[in-house]
């Protein structure tokens, strides 16, 4: 797994204090880690212990407030610390995506599918 050589980033060298989630940041939820190399930036597993675990990088100076909430629990018992982070909106973050290596590469089409799907506007909800 990705997080297994990474450093677990303790929350005082990336909380920012405020009077709450400001209104010009996007909440993410995960399991934070330092940057292997680029000490300005931190990345996220988003989804730790879900089906869909995502490892997202941002930068440092992008993130606005930060939180805990209750930590994830694995299947083998072990504790996953998580935080929020607001992000703020309009920063650049990345997302690192799984492929098969192949001729052609697998899963470049889903993918391609997949972001379409999301940038698509979205219809308000009922109430």
């Amino acid at each position: 797994m990705v997080s297994s050589y990474l450093e677990y980033l303790p929350m005082s060298d990336i909380a920012k204090y405020s009077k709450g989630p400001p209104a010009n940041g996007v909440p993410f939820s995960g399991y934070p880690q330092q940057h292997p190399t680029e000490k300005d930036k931190l990345i996220l597993i988003y989804d730790p212990v879900g089906a869909n675990p995502t490892v997202m990088e941002f930068k440092l100076s992008d993130v606005l407030h930060v939180e805990e909430v209750p930590s994830a629990v694995t299947e083998q018992g072990e504790g996953v610390p998580l935080i929020k982070l607001w992000i703020r909106k309009g920063a650049h973050g990345v997302i690192l995506e799984p492929f098969e290596v192949d001729e052609p590469i697998k899963f470049i089409q889903k993918s391609r599918e997949f972001r379409e799907d999301f940038m698509k506007p979205k219809a308000p909800a009922k109430m």
